[in-house]
């Protein structure tokens, strides 16, 4: 062979088509639980994610979707399990990492929240920290909300209730007994099924938009034991609310009737059936008034543990003036009161922010102000109205912060923010955001709120740098 002859190489094989068999060794986990594999003869060979396939698994799984660099597939077989697979407990598609040992669930967790900071966000040179685990492994949630659907094995189509088939739109997996939630709940969700078979009720079809029950909603006080059920039904639909009420045993029972095509138990019309409005949940020390709608975090336990890890990041002295981003119904913001000379609140949601007002004054709290409106257009005028942050805390939703808002953000020149984040792929892009105007990402630890989920949040700390400092010189320090 002379010099100048190329070097012969094996040719790759073609990507394979939709609906085409594969058998696949998984080597990792992706964020959002699926298993990874790479279907070639090499380590850069196409992508595959398949559902509910652990690494260490040899599988044959069916090619669902079909891109450039990577596809998905359905799990068929396991034809060599992987050494960390355990048998499951949960009959139902609710826990899907139940299949793993906890102790390795908390490593994977903590090591996805790490990669994603560092691959997404090109970050370095923070203190990773311990992971936080669960106080429960099971029957930990405070809040589930279960689908409507009908039998299709059965010729009398029964109506069932549970939760959506992974990867379905409209396939109901019946649930008898969620181990996510509590022996009351559990017979609060029985209940209503029940009735409503009594009742000879219909599902939502979502396909034909047909029928009477979309979703129901149970929610319980983990400290108080008073639970709260809501059902939510199409608009139009007529209910004999008084055998209803005969049923199911709650402290608070609702019906919601909904006009959209989608699925959502936001929004609709609410009517309260009896019982109050509200439910009442103790979290740190603090009595919290949760109405239907309300954002509350949904694992009571834990967020005692991940409000401390905040207040903790938060390095609060007494004195300082703390803003609470997307505060919802005030639970951060008046966790910290009693570690800050003021605390001031914003959200978009005019009833959270009118439960937040309530809460304070439930708990005797005066050191606090809550306000309604777009942090991306309010934030500006709350700096005006109450003067810089020394400390910004946030907590969006999923999606994380639009630029924008982390500009608002950077604006108000905080000398510490904390993230409290339930996506560490959108924390990376907002803490690079930040990084790059000067702040310094010092700390991330993460908190497991959801143990047999893929689902993890964390808690990461920036500082004010150099860069930034000179950028808010000037301003009035607020001490004493």
């Amino acid at each position: 062979m002379t010099p100048d002859a190329p070097t012969p190489t094996t040719p790759r094989p073609p990507r394979p088509e939709r609906g085409q068999e594969l058998e696949l060794h998984i080597d990792s986990l992706a964020f959002g639980g699926a298993g990874v594999a790479r279907f070639g003869p090499d380590t850069h060979g196409w992508v595959v994610f398949v559902r509910d396939a652990l690494p260490g698994d040899t599988v044959r799984a069916v090619v669902t979707k079909r891109k450039r660099h990577y596809g998905e597939a359905r799990l068929v077989e396991v034809v060599t399990p992987s050494p960390d697979r355990v048998e499951p407990k949960a009959d139902h598609p609710g826990a899907p990492w139940q299949v793993l040992p906890y102790e390795r669930q908390l490593e994977i967790k903590a090591e996805q929240v790490e990669d994603a900071l560092r691959r997404l966000g090109h970050l370095d040179g923070f203190e990773m920290l311990p992971i936080v685990p669960a106080v429960e492994q099971w029957r930990y949630r405070n809040k589930l909300e279960f689908s409507f659907g009908t039998d299709e094995t059965d010729p009398a189509r029964p109506l069932i209730c549970g939760f959506h088939a992974p990867g379905s739109w409209e396939d109901i997996v019946h649930v008898e007994d969620c181990l996510l939630q509590s022996e009351r709940g559990n017979r609060a969700r029985r209940e209503v099924l029940e009735w409503a078979r009594s009742q000879n009720l219909t599902a939502y079809d979502r396909r034909s938009q047909l029928g009477a029950l979309r979703n129901l909603v149970v929610r319980e006080g983990r400290r108080t034991g008073e639970v709260q059920v809501r059902l939510v039904v199409s608009d139009g639909v007529e209910l004999d609310v008084h055998s209803l009420n005969a049923a199911v045993e709650s402290d608070s029972l609702l019906i919601t009737s909904i006009e959209t095509a989608g699925e959502t138990t936001m929004g609709g019309d609410t009517e309260l059936v009896s019982g109050s409005p509200t439910i009442a949940e103790e979290l740190g020390g603090l009595r919290f008034a949760l109405s239907s709608q309300a954002f509350f975090q949904t694992n009571t336990e834990m967020a005692e543990k991940l409000y401390a890890v905040a207040a903790e990041t938060a390095g609060l002295q007494g004195w300082e003036r703390v803003y609470d981003l997307f505060c919802g119904i005030g639970t951060i913001g008046l966790s910290l009161a009693s570690k800050s000379g003021e605390v001031w609140g914003l959200e978009m949601v005019e009833e959270a922010i009118s439960d937040a007002i309530n809460n304070a004054k439930a708990n005797e709290i005066s050191n606090v102000r809550f306000f309604a409106g777009d942090v991306r257009l309010a934030l500006r005028e709350l700096v005006e109205k109450a003067g810089r942050p020394d400390v910004v805390v946030v907590d969006p939703p999923r999606a994380g912060l639009s630029q924008k808002v982390v500009r608002r953000i950077l604006e108000a020149s905080p000398k510490r923010i904390v993230y409290v984040s339930c996506n560490p792929t959108t924390l990376a892009p907002n803490a690079a955001q930040m990084v790059e105007a000067g702040y310094v990402l010092k700390s991330v630890r993460p908190v497991d709120m959801f143990p047999q989920t893929p689902h993890i949040e964390c808690v990461a700390l920036l500082e004010r740098g150099p860069q930034a400092n000179q950028l808010a010189a000037g301003e009035a320090p607020s001490e004493g």
